[in-house]
């Protein structure tokens, strides 16, 4: 099935709800127009860092990262969200299939034995009445006959019920393949800034030693080898503070996989630069992307299982016609139960209708009518939700990759100056406070960009996301 014929089949869906209801409480229909308009391609497509090829679903390989691979599997295995939003599917599953028993008649057993003596107040003669054995078993069936759609409705609620629950699930493996593929990166990126901190602070240190040499040999003074000495221990301030990220990340990404903080991914820990892509992103069009997110599905099942309840309400307007049957035998001893005298039976329809109090019953259509209205509210929201959470990623990813390009020029720049302000330092041309202020410029155009770096795949997934991938897995 191609995505716009499923895109048309969501509208389809939709729209149906709202006939379903109509009659009942007249809502409005879905904004029909909002899927329309994005079946086009996406307004921050037009860049050489993104495909119109459809979205794959395990996007993560397109890092080729085996480490990644390791943990995204370990994840959909072993997260505990995961699990339970399984074990919620399988709890919905369960009242479909309570739901589809009203098809069948409902039957029931039973067996008595009792012993009874009457008042002497009842008797005619006034005499105390003798103690009495009666002796029952019999078989009750009855069947709801589905004139008005009750049954029907419900069963349709709840299939749509089910339906919203699995599209639920396939949300959260949206999201835990995203957040882990984010916490791996994030332990990668803080990596790669603790080792761009550490190379500044070995730069720094030989600079610090230099002028401590110079003083000491009295061509220096006191005052460069004070500033070179405050840039290193600068530098040093922030290697905990990147310690920690990394440490946070790592934490983050046990609890995704499903371990303790203490089994934390070597890998990931080892990791020293953040997973890179050496291809565009597929991203596909609006029209594919409707048709993929979960949560734009489990918006419109929503809608569907609402429509179907103002179905229900409506049905308790009209009579209940159930048949019915008993069959049994009733004797004054246990050994007579057998016996073809004692055998009983009864059949016929039952009617029942609460007319004319249907207030109960127009309260309930009211209800499930102002149900129906917020969930075709809710249906139109997540449509522009989605359009605007991918939209926003585009954005966010080709912006940060122009930024990552003009950082990467600036310092290349910064350390040409920092070269040349030490050589002509070594020829007697400039004093030792330009290079302090070069190398104070470089290290801060490296830590920028170790953080752009990090940006660039922090949108990337974020994009990923945006996109649904995932789900499909599995």
């Amino acid at each position: 099935m191609t995505t716009v014929s499923t895109l048309s089949r969501i509208l389809a869906v939709s729209a149906a709800a709202s006939v379903l209801t109509a009659c009942a409480v007249g809502p409005r229909a879905p904004d029909a127009d909002l899927p329309l308009m994005a079946s086009g391609a996406f307004t921050g497509s037009q860049t050489a860092a993104v495909s119109p090829d459809a979205a794959r679903d395990d996007w993560w390989r397109l890092y080729q990262d085996p480490t990644l691979d390791a943990l995204i599997a370990q994840a959909f295995a072993e997260n505990n969200e995961l699990e339970a939003a399984a074990a919620n599917l399988r709890a919905v599953r369960a009242s479909l299939s309570e739901a589809r028993a009203g098809r069948f008649p409902a039957t029931s057993a039973s067996a008595s034995g009792q012993r009874s003596q009457g008042s002497a107040a009842t008797s005619a003669t006034g005499a105390q009445l003798p103690e009495a054995d009666v002796y029952d078993v019999g078989l009750d069936a009855s069947y709801e006959i589905d004139l008005f759609g009750r049954i029907g409705s419900s069963i349709r609620a709840a299939r749509a019920d089910a339906d919203a629950q699995e599209a639920a699930l396939n949300t959260v493996r949206v999201t835990v393949a995203a957040e882990t593929a984010r916490a791996y990166a994030d332990a990668c990126s803080a990596n790669a800034q603790i080792g761009v901190a550490e190379r500044t602070i070995e730069l720094q240190q030989n600079t610090a030693d230099l002028t401590r040499r110079l003083l000491e040999g009295g061509a220096g003074t006191g005052l460069d080898t004070a500033r070179a000495q405050s840039a290193l221990a600068s530098t040093r301030a922030s290697l905990p503070t990147l310690r920690a990220a990394r440490d946070a990340a790592l934490f983050r990404l046990a609890t995704l996989t499903g371990r303790t903080p203490a089994e934390a991914s070597d890998a990931a820990r080892q990791c020293a630069r953040p997973p890179q892509l050496s291809q565009p992103i597929p991203v596909g069009d609006g029209a594919a992307l409707l048709a993929r997110r979960p949560d734009v599905r489990q918006a419109e099942r929503q809608l569907a299982a609402a429509a179907a309840r103002v179905n229900v309400a409506t049905a308790s307007l009209y009579p209940t016609i159930s048949l019915g049957g008993s069959f049994g035998s009733t004797a004054l001893d246990s050994s007579d139960l057998g016996d073809d005298q004692n055998f009983r039976f009864s059949f016929g329809p039952l009617i029942s209708w609460s007319f004319p109090n249907i207030l109960v019953a127009r309260a309930r259509i009211a209800q499930t009518g102002a149900l129906t209205e917020a969930a075709l509210a809710t249906f139109d929201q997540t449509v522009l939700a989605a359009l605007q959470e991918t939209e926003t990623a585009l954005s966010n990813y080709a912006n940060e990759l122009d930024r990552r390009q003009a950082l990467s020029e600036a310092r290349d720049r910064a350390a040409d100056a920092a070269r040349l302000s030490r050589l002509r330092f070594d020829a007697g041309a400039d004093n030792f406070l330009t290079v302090l202020d070069s190398e104070r410029t470089l290290a801060s155009a490296d830590a920028t960009l170790a953080q752009s770096d990090a940006l660039v795949t922090t949108y990337q997934i974020a994009l990923f996301k945006a996109l649904a991938g995932g789900w499909g897995q599995g």
